[in-house]
């Protein structure tokens, strides 16, 4: 058996290993006469544009060839976009470009500097920056007196050092204040900038469920450490470094006059000092940038491994998994453990290197300028000034030796960050093809009195949704489903059956616009619209689409409208980080505190923090006793035994699967949707509750599309959609849609 494996070939499909024979004596032998043995299995990895031949011999039988040349696969994974290039190899990744990371660093940091925000951030940087210019004012001055100090120290003049002690007194009495209130300002600024840019990340990771194509696709590793790390990092260091190249510049042209006046050969010696070390820095850490890069990712993989096992608790627990993931957890701290243990060897090198650079400052002004003293020629206090000067233009020289791990490890959050934001902005535009390719989404009001869509016969229920000419393929565009198109009314609830990777998930996730490969229009139809908004396809939220101002704010209630218009429910429900209440609130309704709702003082002094709810977009807030009889409703009236409305627990370990289920369903009454999705949502109940909770909701008058595979299910529903799997060669639909008949019994798995 010979298993031919191509990296041509989408890694999501299996591909069957193909038997050329299972007989005995036969021989086989490829084209350079290599001898391969029976029955064992050979792997050989296709190459494009290289050929392959081989030989097959049964017993005394002709022999039989066949060649094999792959120039081109069809079946080829379409080539990952630019943002997808962080998960190559570790040791493939490159070392971005100066140019790159200047515009990288310039996209991630202008925003806020225009923003709303942008005439607090400019008084508060100002006030940074000329509280730096004082600190440096002070530095001179304390320049002078302290030549002043150890010329009255060299003089014996006790009368004189006594007045200049006092002077250095009252100099640290009012510098001190000035020092602590630059980095007091600098770190508050730090703190509003970091705070306004994780609001502006947070709203664009949200948003076009970008969260959920990043981590569907796995386009980039960990965005939760890049919003909280990073942009952490980002600002505080971005800040830090852009006072200090500020208070070089001051410092480079206050201290150069005096180094100058001293001794000028002193001045080209401290030039051709700092322009040497500066390369030898950039030589022996240039590969520090790549190094800190991979650092992040890794540390913040071992830390994701953690937080699955304890989200996963229970499951790792029951298989008894502790072994396995503790090896698994293992490998990944091994290779953080690798990564660094280079990151420090690398620094290592560097630190030989900057370590003499430093120590051999303390004594090269004194040598140089000592001859002058000896002469007569200057005072002992100059030797003193000279020193400090020498030290100040210095260190403004030498930024890059004495800074370069830290700039190489900011180096490495831009590029993280840089790269996170041109995937986000990436998902806020959608090329052309993209358009034409996508399933189209529509939103249509049905009172509207010009929407021919919109028009209800007489005598006939309302439309909720339509589907014309749907095709869903899968990413590697294989086709799943085919040509489908039907038509669901008020009541016609419908289950959608078929066997398991027949594509009825991705069905529910094309209408819920979680999958947009295919074609095809999906329309949905609000009966209680009362404003005049007629049809309006989703392609409006790109920023391509042109809106009045009228019309984006009549869509954007028309987004808002539709997450309770529509409303799915996924097998394992999604229990949220807060109280009981906020469970059965979700996502209709935000946390409003009543405590926050009637206080008068602010929430937060930064406007940017506080999220503005359009009231009118959402239905009226449910009472505590709406809350209490919807858990009776659905049979969980029990635990308010156990748990208050407002307790904290974390939900999805103290609730078992059928728990969560029915408060999902209480949600879901809560809500009261035209229509729901329900993708295996009573999976974890027994038969007797899963009657009781789809006649529920039937009685709210809420119509449902269903998947499942139990044979009770037909009696909740009055038609089917049976999905097939799609064989390669045929042309025909894959679907069939047909009423159900209570009366007889209907096997759901077979067609």
């Amino acid at each position: 058996m010979i298993g031919l494996e191509s990296n041509l070939l989408p890694a999501q499909r299996v591909h069957r290993v193909q038997a050329l024979s299972s007989t005995r004596n036969f021989h086989l032998s490829n084209c350079h006469g290599n001898k391969f043995k029976h029955n064992k299995l050979y792997h050989f990895t296709l190459v494009p544009n290289r050929s392959f031949c081989f030989t097959v011999r049964r017993g005394k039988t002709e022999p039989t060839s066949f060649s094999l040349c792959v120039s081109k696969s069809s079946l080829a994974s379409p080539e990952p976009p630019p943002a997808s290039q962080p998960n190559q190899g570790d040791a493939e990744r490159k070392v971005p470009d100066v140019q790159t990371l200047v515009r990288r660093f310039w996209k991630v940091a202008a925003p806020y500097w225009f923003s709303d925000d942008k005439v607090q951030a400019r008084w508060r940087l100002a006030a940074v920056f000329a509280l730096t210019l004082g600190t440096t004012g002070i530095s001179v001055g304390f320049n002078f007196l302290g030549r002043d100090f150890y010329n009255a120290l060299a003089d014996k003049d006790q009368e004189q050092f006594t007045k200049q002690l006092l002077y250095y007194l009252a100099g640290f009495a009012g510098g001190i204040p000035v020092f602590v209130l630059r980095d007091y300002a600098k770190d508050t600024l730090s703190l509003r900038w970091r705070s306004w840019m994780t609001r502006y990340y947070m709203d664009r990771y949200l948003k076009n469920q970008t969260f959920y194509k990043i981590q569907s696709q796995s386009i980039i590793d960990n965005p939760d450490q890049r919003i909280v790390d990073d942009l952490s990092s980002f600002t505080g260091t971005a800040l830090a470094f852009s006072l200090t190249l500020f208070n070089a510049t001051v410092d480079l042209i206050s201290f150069s006059n005096i180094l100058y006046g001293i001794y000028p050969p002193l001045f080209l010696v401290l030039l051709a000092y700092s322009l040497g070390g500066t390369a030898i820095s950039v030589f022996l850490g240039r590969g520090l940038v790549t190094l800190n890069f991979l650092q992040e990712k890794k540390e913040a993989d071992f830390r994701y491994g953690l937080v699955r096992v304890r989200e996963n608790a229970e499951s790792i627990a029951f298989y008894g998994g502790e072994e396995n993931e503790m090896q698994l957890l293992l490998q990944r701290f091994s290779s953080a453990f690798e990564n660094l243990s280079k990151l420090l060897i690398s620094s290592r090198n560097l630190d030989f290197f900057t370590s003499g650079y430093r120590y051999l400052i303390q004594i090269l002004p004194a040598a140089v300028v000592a001859p002058m003293y000896f002469s007569g020629k200057i005072e002992f206090g100059v030797i003193n000034q000279s020193v400090s000067a020498f030290n100040h233009i210095l260190g403004d020289f030498s930024l890059i030796v004495y800074q370069f791990q830290a700039i190489s490890a900011f180096s490495a959050v831009i590029d993280r960050l840089g790269e996170f934001d041109d995937l986000l902005s990436s998902s806020e535009t959608r090329s052309d093809n993209e358009s034409m390719e996508e399933i189209c989404r529509e939103f249509c009001n049905i009172g509207s009195p010009n929407s021919s869509n919109g028009s209800v016969p007489h005598g006939r229920a309302s439309k909720l949704l339509t589907i014309e000419h749907l095709t869903l393929l899968t990413p590697s565009k294989a086709t799943l489903i085919r040509d489908l198109s039907l038509e669901i009314c008020e009541t016609d609830h419908l289950l959608v059956a078929g066997p398991s990777g027949s594509g009825k998930t991705s069905l529910l996730r094309a209408l819920a616009g979680l999958w947009s490969f295919g074609r095809g229009t999906i329309t949905f139809y609000d009966r209680n619209a009362k404003d005049s908004l007629q049809c309006l396809s989703a392609d409006l939220a790109s920023p391509e689409v042109t809106l009045g101002d009228k019309t984006k704010h009549d869509y954007n209630k028309h987004e808002k409208k539709k997450s309770r218009d529509v409303f799915f429910l996924p097998q394992k429900p999604y229990m949220v980080l807060g109280t009981l209440r906020q469970q059965l609130l979700y996502p209709i309704w935000s946390d409003d505190p009543a405590s926050q709702l009637d206080s008068d003082k602010p929430t937060s002094s930064l406007s940017f923090l506080t999220r503005m709810e359009d009231v009118d977009a959402r239905p009226m807030k449910p009472t505590t006793d709406d809350l209490i009889r919807v858990l009776e409703d659905v049979r969980l009236g029990y635990i308010l035994s156990r748990f208050d409305l407002d307790t904290t627990y974390e939900w999805s370990s103290v609730l078992s699967v059928g728990e969560q289920q029915r408060l999902a369903f209480a949600r879901l009454l809560l809500s009261r949707p035209n229509l729901v999705l329900l993708d295996e949502s009573t999976s974890a109940l027994d038969e007797a509750n899963e009657a009781h909770l789809y006649q529920l909701i039937e009685a709210s008058g809420i119509t449902y599309i269903s998947i499942g595979h139990r044979r009770t299910l037909y009696e909740h529903h009055k038609n089917v959609l049976h999905i097939s799997p799609l064989e390669p060669t045929s042309t025909h639909p894959n679907w069939r849609f047909e009423p159900l008949n209570k009366d007889s019994a209907y096997n759901i798995s077979n067609p």
